[in-house]
């Protein structure tokens, strides 16, 4: 990293994409990190920022275009934090997406598996069945610049029906108005907070204002302006939200018109969803989704399934159609309520529903002898929560299907289910986000029987590996602290945390040969980053 110096322009080539979407480019060793960089292309780059391990990077001059290379159609691209892969043809996003999925299984994972296909969308764009617009102090209304909590002002985006930017543009003329302050999170004064829209397969939309108070002034004429500008609307409601932080939604719900749900239709069943719902983004994508995990789950009919996360049953009730029995668990109350009125509207008899954390449902559920054939999670973006893999693999499931929305803790969960008796067979990608960085997997984990289990812990013997060798090398813990802490860490600190974590780091590793060298030590936000890598790469508990 001596070589490399900030405001210096360097020649390189772009390798491939970092799990944020940025163009890899190799100098000197050192990885740096390019905005809106085409793998193959050789550019001209100036340094912006140089830290221990890694750089980051701006174009300065392309030598040579790649043909994936694409002009962004949204005038706001770059600025505006929404998307990241508008500068890529389509099928070079997949590639990137698909990419990204397969290193998560096989780098972080561990698994001896090729990610099958990624599923694209037949049309990328304006597909977001769900719209959050962060409104500024100054009252403007869009999407978060990358990284910041600074909104650009964004009047007709891309990935968002044409209803939801009308309404969200509704409410800003209402504001402008009636002279209804926006939300300032510096003071935590201001009364506008978020807009939140839903639309349906219909084309009819729901819209609420999150706003910091109980009430709002002008409350009919807001729901005038939103229904003068959008003649679709089924309802218009007000949440309240006075708690300081980034949840967008509060407890309380007043309904200003209309009603307070939508109807929708998903893989042939009818759905009631309120503001509060899980409910994918991208209905066409998720019908694709659910299709690859019912194939995975290989039901015949007679199968009982538990399906974790169920949310408001939508994977459930698709189960529910080809096994014998299905058991859906979700945290939140509301969602069950709703997952029971979508099976009984959907004359569908054979699931049932419980409220309840996922960790102690599993852990009741094994306790009380419950042995699924099938498996099916579904879980938030931190993946699932190590008592909650352990009671899985203690009801003794033929088959864990798990859908991710985050590669990196599906690597991470793999690895767990393979110390477990579980190994991953097959995996698929669903582009269920065109034009940003965000890509979800169906990978199914399948139960291994006692002589296979024997047959791999022999060949891992004669291959002579230590324990630490098995677990994750020093570039594998650099590249996670990078990415899940944004922070770079040098191989003599990772070594000196191993060592005091009592591992083995090999003798005189990373010493200075000079008797009376200073050794920088590890900065204790590092240490904490360092060993929380540790932990995650089951290296220390």
């Amino acid at each position: 990293m001596d070589r490399l110096h900030e405001n210096r322009i360097y020649t390189g080539t772009v390798e491939s994409y970092s799990s944020e979407g940025l163009g890899i480019v190799r100098l000197d060793g050192a990885v740096v990190f390019v905005p809106q960089a085409v793998r193959g292309e050789t550019i001209d780059l100036k340094i912006t920022k140089v830290m221990k391990t890694a750089a980051a990077g701006e174009i300065v001059k392309i030598h040579k275009p790649s043909p994936d290379r694409a002009q962004p159609e949204c005038p706001d691209y770059g600025r505006c934090g929404g998307c990241d892969f508008q500068h890529l043809t389509y099928p070079e996003e997949l590639w990137a997406k698909r990419q990204r999925v397969q290193d998560a299984l096989t780098r972080l994972g561990g698994a001896d598996i090729r990610v099958e296909e990624i599923l694209g969308a037949k049309n990328p764009l304006h597909y977001r069945n769900k719209s959050q617009y962060p409104v500024g102090a100054d009252g403007a209304i869009g999407f978060y610049r990358a990284r910041s909590h600074q909104v650009v002002p964004v009047k007709r985006c891309l990935i968002q029906p044409e209803a939801a930017d009308k309404t969200a543009a509704a409410v800003g003329e209402w504001m402008r108005r009636y002279k209804v302050p926006a939300y300032d999170e510096a003071t935590g004064k201001g009364l506008v907070r978020h807009v939140y829209v839903r639309v349906n397969r219909k084309g009819e939309s729901l819209c609420c204002v999150v706003i910091n108070g109980r009430q709002a002034p002008r409350e009919p004429e807001l729901a005038a302006y939103v229904c003068a500008a959008v003649p679709h609307t089924a309802g218009v409601l007000v949440n309240s939200n006075t708690k300081r932080g980034n949840v967008i939604l509060g407890e309380k719900y007043r309904t200003l018109w209309g009603r307070d749900y939508l109807m929708d239709t998903l893989c042939g069943l009818e759905f009631k969803l309120s503001v509060p719902s899980f409910y994918q983004v991208n209905r066409d994508q998720a019908e694709a989704l659910y299709g690859k995990a019912l194939d995975y789950a290989g039901l015949t009919g007679r199968e009982t399934v538990l399906d974790l996360y169920c949310g408001i049953g939508t994977i459930t009730l698709c189960l529910a159609k080809r096994a014998g029995r299905v058991i859906g668990a979700e945290i939140v109350p509301a969602a069950i309520r709703d997952a029971k009125e979508n099976a009984a509207r959907n004359h569908i008899e054979n699931a049932e529903f419980f409220c309840g954390d996922a960790a102690e449902t599993a852990a009741r559920l094994e306790a009380e002898g419950l042995r699924p054939d099938v498996i099916t999670v579904d879980p938030p973006r931190k993946g699932l929560a190590p008592e909650v893999i352990g009671s899985i693999a203690a009801m003794g499931p033929e088959r864990v299907v798990y859908v991710s929305c985050d590669p990196a803790t599906l690597g991470r969960d793999v690895k767990r289910f393979g110390e477990l008796g579980y190994r991953a067979v097959r995996a698929c990608a669903v582009d269920m986000f065109p034009a940003t960085r965000h890509v979800e997997t169906v990978c199914l984990l399948s139960k291994l029987n006692a002589k296979q289990h024997i047959e791999v812990e022999i060949k891992m013997d004669e291959l002579d590996l230590t324990a630490a060798e098995s677990k994750a090398t020093y570039d594998e813990i650099k590249e996670y602290v990078l990415e899940k802490h944004g922070l770079k860490v040098s191989s003599l600190y990772i070594s000196q945390v191993k060592r005091k974590c009592g591992l083995d780091v090999g003798q005189n590793y990373n010493l200075s040969k000079k008797e009376d060298a200073k050794v920088p030590q590890c900065p204790p936000e590092k240490e904490a980053a360092i060993m929380e890598a540790l932990k995650y790469f089951q290296m220390i508990h």
